[in-house]
């Protein structure tokens, strides 16, 4: 957002307006997602990750579920660390997503939410849940 002030001599506040205002207009998320193709199931990568909107001290975890192989991130929650967030993400993920199978770390938080069955909880240093482009 920093960029786009520099670029427009816009303040943020008139930038955040801006936002708020298109995002009304936009369609919801699951129509603009590629189908899912039936060859084989869709494999999701879901992570946490901390940010903060004006304060470092109004900390808040965006958390995503990611299309693995279209990279297109097709849920996404935002608030506290804990289950009940989680549980807004996986009940964003659009019902085509719902039998997928599921990458995670092993935060708490997924073991209790996602289905036992589609979970694969890995540690980072897999490499499974970090995406850099290369792959």
């Amino acid at each position: 957002m920093r960029g786009i002030e520099r670029t427009f001599g816009v303040s943020r506040r008139t930038l955040s307006a801006w936002l708020k205002e298109q995002a009304n207009d936009l369609p919801p998320l699951e129509e603009t997602l590629q189908p899912v193709k039936c060859k084989k199931i869709p494999v999701l990568d879901v992570d946490e990750l901390l940010s903060f909107v004006f304060r470092s001290k109004d900390k808040v975890w965006l958390w995503i579920a990611m299309n693995r192989e279209t990279r297109e991130i097709v849920a996404s929650g935002y608030g506290d660390r804990t289950e009940n967030t989680c549980r807004i993400l996986w009940d964003r993920v659009p019902s085509a997503y719902k039998e997928t199978i599921v990458f995670s770390d092993y935060w708490s938080a997924y073991q209790a939410v996602i289905p036992s069955e589609q979970q694969c909880p890995v540690g980072k240093e897999t490499g499974e849940t970090a995406h850099n482009g290369n792959s």
